[in-house]
């Protein structure tokens, strides 16, 4: 009988010890101000956190934006946040009103950028003037410049008090989303969209100029000016992608993400106004116009218009970009095919359309005639955070629709 009491209260000991040692690992719901840190400074983001039945959701802000992050699962005293469709993640450990790890991008090579969250945060930027003497509002002509690069581009800022949001056009695309606060008279602005880190900052000279630094993950830098200007523009979009000479169409034949083989020949096409969408599920701005594609097309099927998106992906392992190319569609709900058409890499991604002269951006939008000729190439996006250029491609687009239609 001694015995037995005795291993009761040893049992009993090793149970209660047990659950002394054990860390909480639930995450507190509300809102939460993350920084990553990148090239010897922090990259603000605030996020909320919602606690759901099965488990737990949250949702970064830029902007207007509300990124939704649905796959986050806790181990222990950690969590593990994918990034929404990007193959990246934040992985942290949990301790109580505050967290801290990595932000990891799963595709590139030790690709990983030390992160820290509080609980109980809202601002973006430490210190924020609550009355600025300056007003970082309008529209800029911009240029960006480095040792490797010289890009024009259009800068759009709104700002209230110390609030600022906006975002640059690039002949590319844009940066989408960003938010920030003026601070000490400077303007700040960051995103963290799912898969790119970006810090902006400027001052405004005594001309009305700015001059600021642009910042991008681990190492991308370039120093940028500002010039006041509410119409400046972007090269036409449609005329910095073109065919070689000789060629009037362009033709393809990849599998989609169940391995069936899609060609540019096939009687979905015949006779029909066809738009090549080239995008990678790694990319941002080409998810923003999936976005506008999905709709439209679920919109405006009856009208005979056919949409194929060719997918370049960030391996060339087929199993890993079907698997990517699976998870936009699902998320963002694509009814149109998207086919798995090869490497990111846009030297390798021209050489698999032979037609290309080249692949300036991703995305680039091709339009194809009831002839199956070439009729238009549009590179780049300018997404809703662009506001009227936004409007602008939209109405530009559904004219291109009209008028292929009308042949």
């Amino acid at each position: 009988m001694v015995k037995k009491i005795t291993l009761i209260g040893m049992g009993l000991v090793l149970l209660l010890s047990a659950g002394c040692n054990q860390t909480d690992s639930r995450l507190k719901p509300g809102t939460w101000r993350g920084v990553i840190r990148m090239q010897g400074m922090g990259l603000p983001f605030n996020f909320t956190i919602d606690s759901l039945e099965q488990g737990y959701q949250a949702r970064i802000r830029n902007g207007e934006e509300q990124l939704l992050l649905d796959e986050i699962r806790t181990e222990q005293d950690s969590v593990v946040m994918t990034m929404h469709i990007f193959d990246a993640e934040l992985r942290a450990k949990i301790d109580g009103d505050s967290m801290r790890g990595f932000f990891n991008k799963n595709y590139e090579k030790n690709y990983r950028l030390p992160f820290r969250a509080a609980a109980g945060q809202e601002f973006r930027f430490e210190s924020a003037d609550e009355s600025p003497g300056v007003d970082f509002s309008g529209t800029y002509e911009v240029t960006f410049v480095n040792d490797q690069d010289t890009t024009q581009a259009v800068g759009i800022f709104q700002q209230i008090g110390s609030k600022v949001t906006g975002t640059f056009l690039t002949p590319l695309g844009d940066y989408r989303w960003l938010e920030g606060n003026v601070v000490s008279n400077k303007l700040m602005l960051s995103v963290l969209d799912g898969n790119h880190a970006f810090i902006f900052s400027a001052i405004k000279n005594a001309d009305g100029t700015l001059t600021g630094d642009y910042y991008s993950g681990r190492a991308w830098h370039q120093t940028w000016t500002g010039k006041l200007n509410p119409e400046a523009q972007m090269p036409n979009p449609n005329s910095l992608t073109g065919l070689k000479d000789g060629y009037e169409k362009i033709e393809f034949s990849f599998p989609d993400e169940a391995g069936n083989i899609l060609s540019s020949n096939d009687d979905r096409f015949k006779n029909k106004p066809v738009v090549i969408q080239i995008l990678g599920t790694w990319c941002p701005n080409c998810m923003d116009e999936t976005r506008f594609l999905s709709d439209w097309y679920r919109r405006n099927n009856a009208l005979g218009v056919e949409v194929v998106g060719l997918a370049f992906e960030a391996k060339d392992e087929f199993t890993y970009a079907s698997e990517r190319v699976q998870k936009m569609k699902n998320k963002i709900g694509v009814d149109y095919p998207v086919l798995i058409a090869g490497n990111k890499d846009k030297k390798k991604a021209a050489e698999a359309l032979p037609a290309l002269r080249e692949l300036v951006a991703f995305p680039t939008m091709i339009f194809i005639g009831k002839d199956g000729k070439v009729k238009k190439i549009h590179t780049g996006f300018s997404g809703p955070g662009t506001q009227k250029y936004y409007d602008q491609f939209v109405q530009e687009f559904n004219d291109t629709i009209r008028d292929l239609l009308s042949e």
